[in-house]
């Protein structure tokens, strides 16, 4: 059956073209149920014993919410007691235009067979569809389209061949409006929270509701806390006069009384506004989009150097009646003052669960408290539990549901319980939650498209790839590496030139475009490596097995060969697929070993001489034309075989063959990147690194003139020569520090799409274009960097989506997105396992250098662990020393001792963990000796006493 659906679209010209669409009508479409006969389905998706034990409905039913209710009540719709729903496509479609996140954990529900969801396409269905009335809503055509689909399913089930006392079907809606409609139409209708409440097998359920728009209302303070949000068409047009700006929100870690509003102007271009103060902040909350208005010039201040964190005091819900607003004390007389606003209204909530604890509420039997997240730049949310006394001490995780300007915090609801605090496994769920990593184990559609076994080359396989299995070819990597991206090989030529290999594992060849599997690394984007943990971006059969190039087994790689004279000077490069057979997997000691063994003469060692030989060329080339060599103390852990927990820490020592390896590693990068390029002008997925802004240098200025060395920042080049001649007589760690500083100056290196930008250079390694091509089993990046060379070569075929610019573009953001929370969720892992360690050290005597000064603390750096730490010089219950902060310095005077930028010192290093949810590294000043504030270093000889970890 067909009806045509016409409607009327705006032109750019300002004209109207009239669009009709076919729309086709069936009677087939199948309810779902396996207790119906009627519609002749083998496999019912719908069980037909539906019980779920209620006090409302003992007989079997099935639920069929609307779309508020799934848009909001999701957490409820994943608990495994809620089985047998209907989704509508009324609701699937509207969820989709509505929340993207949503939607896709509804269509993962739908994919769950255990938990029974079945989507009932009402919109092509004869019997269901509805058109819309002449003056009738939008929202209120789909709520009558829902009736009307419930009234049929209620009718279909009664009127099958099914028993009498088959399933009947429940609709749930909060709207009131919507269920006075549904009771007077006959059918069977409740409330989502009526209904939860009811259900027998799970009371905690109830936790997880999310607050109604009603149940909102009725939550009312004694006083409006904060301004009202504008309306999104008001915001809109004083964006379009510039009245306002708009933005996204990004509050502070170490301050939560200030943010900054990022404003992206144009593409290249990008402003950031301050806001300070809570009425100005307005109930936004981190990564919100927020409209702000500019404060006038006199009201603008400089950023707060003041560490300031909620400590949540006396913030039950009877403190709040009466509570003052806290005011931050700012100077506006800082040097540096910067744009000032306020937000006016909120364009995009971008809110997500979050993990934390819950502060459990002083008053007797309440069920309102206050969770406290992980994340110090997300507020404390107010949530109603009946379950605290069992969730205190636990991880936990909650939802925003609204933010009333009434109150204090915004208003929530409980998710799920994730474990004990500080046991290790919660923690890592906890950091890997919260880092938005995707970790689930991969589904059996992924899996599905994984070769069989046993697997082997073919003679298919050799005839369309170079055979170099008799090269000399081995890998060089991290001590425990599993998933080995890459091998080399370098040999003598009869004309006497050397030839080159890097052979990169072909993972393009085992993933195919389009593919769950494909679909699933692209989400992920990266490989993800915690302290004694990977999170794989493809499963372990590809990453540690088939594309792993593992010793003395046949592997399928893509290789960079070059022709070079001694000079390291290119000849000639050449690309292809091939099988190589690597001779051995070192570690970089291994290799650097056979290096400097003269005794040692094989071809194996021979090959790594000739490539530690060139890459030292290569590296000095590099370094002319400008290239950085910056500093960043990495560590590694000793991991324990059976407590797992870390015994050793000891910053990672870098040798010649780590540099060798890294070397043909960007060779092959740019090589390959320009070959992309010249055959794909439009859409070759390419890595830039912008220049950093001149002010991003000040702090590294300030530092190199603190010891009378000069820094010029004008070009990367003229920064490397700098940081080369930085030099003070007795303090040889003076460049190593400065060289960390310089990292911290430095912006984020990022994919782009070569069709969508036009400045490709790359800052730190003085490229003109560069590209990621060496680690596709971790970063897949490199597989669609693969799959253009592979199509410029002509050893495999394009397709659709790597043409198309506006796709690539979008998939950078993703890969730009899933490496930062990746590096974030490292560090993190790093931090914990630091935490562990000073767990079971006690307390610890060590030197130090100063990093950064603030208004009330310094941020010292320990070399030895490769660490951070702050020592605070006005603590809570003890009296503060004059304190005189100098920004231009920038210096901090404690009584009478000045502190500034590296000065050498000697601190006590301890875990804190009074405040189990944040736990921290605690240092505390033991040389400079400041009355008052120094702590006497701990006795040595107790310390060695302490008994150690079982090793």
């Amino acid at each position: 059956m067909l009806k045509s659906k016409t409607f009327v679209k705006k032109t750019r010209s300002g004209g109207v073209m009239k669009i009709v669409r076919e729309h086709y009508l069936r009677d087939d479409i199948w309810c779902g149920s396996e207790a119906c006969r009627k519609c002749n389905q083998e496999n019912g998706v719908l069980q037909k014993d539906a019980v779920i034990e209620s006090s409302l409905c003992s007989y079997p039913h099935y639920l069929l919410p609307d779309t508020n209710v799934v848009l909001h009540q999701i957490d409820v719709l994943e608990d495994p007691i809620i089985r047998n729903v209907i989704i509508l496509q009324t609701v699937l479609q509207e969820v989709r235009h509505r929340s993207a996140p949503v939607h896709k954990r509804v269509k993962d529900l739908i994919h769950k067979k255990e938990k029974h969801f079945y989507t009932f396409t009402n919109e092509h269905h004869r019997d269901t569809f509805i058109e819309r009335d002449p003056g009738e809503s939008a929202n209120d055509r789909n709520d009558r389209a829902i009736r009307v689909a419930t009234h049929w399913y209620s009718q279909h089930l009664k009127t099958s061949e099914s028993s009498a006392d088959g399933p009947r079907v429940i609709l749930i809606t909060n709207d009131q409006k919507n269920k006075q409609k549904a009771e007077e139409s006959n059918l069977l209708v409740y409330k989502c929270e009526e209904y939860i409440k009811s259900l027998i097998a799970n009371p905690e359920l109830v936790d997880r509701l999310a607050l109604t728009d009603d149940e909102k209302n009725e939550i009312i303070s004694r006083k409006v806390l904060f301004p009202e949000h504008l309306p999104l068409s008001r915001i809109q047009a004083g964006i379009k006069s510039g009245s306002f700006l708009q933005g996204t929100f990004r509050a502070s870690r170490d301050n939560y009384l200030e943010a900054t509003v990022f404003i992206q102007e144009d593409d290249e271009d990008s402003t950031e506004v301050l806001i300070q103060g809570l009425q100005n902040l307005n109930r936004a909350v981190h990564q919100d989009v927020v409209a702000v208005q500019l404060l006038p010039r006199d009201q603008w201040v400089g950023p707060s150097a003041v560490v300031l964190q909620d400590d949540g005091t006396a913030k039950d819900d009877k403190a709040e009646e009466g509570e003052e607003e806290e005011e931050l004390k700012v100077s506006t007389a800082d040097i540096v003052r910067k744009p000032t606003g306020k937000v006016v209204g909120i364009i995009k909530r971008n809110w997500r669960p979050y993990c934390g604890m819950l502060n459990v509420s002083q008053i007797k039997e309440s069920t309102r408290h206050l969770f406290t997240p992980a994340d110090r730049r997300i507020p404390r949310i107010r949530i109603e539990t009946r379950q605290a006394s069992t969730l205190a001490g636990n991880r936990i995780m909650v939802a925003i549901d609204g933010w009333p300007k009434d109150s204090r915090y915004p208003n929530g609801h409980f998710v799920r319980n994730l474990g004990g605090a500080g046991e290790k496994d919660t923690e890592e769920e906890v950091l890997l939650l919260e880092h938005d990593v995707p970790h689930q184990a991969f589904s059996q559609a992924v899996l599905s498209f994984l070769p069989k076994m046993p697997w082997a080359i073919t003679p298919e396989d050799m005839a369309r790839r170079a055979d170099l299995r008799h090269l000399t070819v081995c890998s060089v990597d991290p001590p425990g590496c599993t998933d080995i991206d890459d091998a080399l090989h370098c040999r003598e030529l009869d004309n006497g030139n050397l030839e080159v290999g890097v052979h990169i594992a072909d993972v393009s060849h085992f993933i195919r475009p389009g593919n769950a599997l494909d679909k699933e690394a692209a989400n992920r984007g990266t490989t993800v490596y915690l302290c004694g943990k990977r999170i794989d971006m493809v499963p372990e059969l590809l990453s540690s097995n088939l594309c792993s190039l593992r010793s003395n087994v046949e592997r399928f790689s893509f290789s960079c060969i070059w022709e070079m004279n001694h000079k390291a000077q290119i000849l000639k490069t050449w690309f292809t697929k091939s099988v190589i057979n690597s001779k051995a997997s070192l570690t970089y000691a291994e290799a650097q070993m056979r290096i400097d063994d003269t005794t040692m003469n094989d071809d194996i060692t021979m090959s790594l001489r000739r490539l530690n030989k060139l890459a030292k060329i290569l590296k000095r080339q590099r370094i002319e034309k400008g290239a950085l060599t910056l500093s960043s103390l990495e560590v590694r852990f000793h991991i324990d075989s059976e407590t797992h927990d870390p015994i050793d820490l000891q910053t990672k020592e870098l040798m010649e063959t780590n540099s060798m390896v890294e070397e043909f590693m960007l060779l092959a990068n740019i090589s390959v990147a320009q070959k992309i390029y010249d055959e794909f002008p439009e859409c070759a997925l390419l890595r830039k690194h912008p220049a950093p802004p001149p002010s991003n240098y000040d702090i590294l200025s300030k530092a190199a003139k603190s010891k009378n060395v000069e820094i010029h920042m004008d070009s990367a080049k003229a920064l490397a020569d700098s940081l080369d001649a930085a030099k003070v007589d007795g303090f040889p760690y003076f460049n190593t520090l400065l060289r960390i500083l310089a990292t911290r100056c430095m912006m984020q290196a990022v994919y782009f799409c070569s069709g969508m930008d036009s400045d490709f250079h790359h800052y730190g390694l003085a490229s003109p274009i560069y590209t990621h091509f060496t680690s596709p089993i971790r970063r897949y990046s490199d597989i669609i960097v693969h799959r253009l060379l592979a199509v410029t070569i002509g050893a495999d075929s394009t397709y659709p989506d790597l043409m198309d610019k506006h796709k690539q573009s979008s998939l950078c953001n993703n890969l730009n997105y899933r490496h930062k929370m990746a590096q974030y969720a490292q560090r993190a892992s790093v931090a914990f396992h630091t935490q562990l360690f000073f767990k079971n050290r006690g307390i610890m005597n060590e030197e130090g250098f100063v990093l950064f000064v603030r208004k009330n603390a310094i941020i010292v750096l320990i070399p030895k662990f490769g660490m951070e730490g702050t020592v605070f010089f006005d603590v809570k219950d003890k009296t503060v020393p004059n304190l005189v902060f100098d920004e231009e310095g920038p210096s901090l005077k404690v009584q009478q001792h000045c502190f500034r930028l590296f000065d050498k010192l000697k601190v006590t290093i301890s875990l804190d963990d009074s405040n189990i949810q944040h736990q921290k590294i605690r240092m505390a000043l033991v040389e400079p000796v400041i009355p008052g504030v120094s702590v006497p270093a701990p006795d040595v000889e107790q310390q060695a006493k302490k008994p150690k970890l079982d090793c």
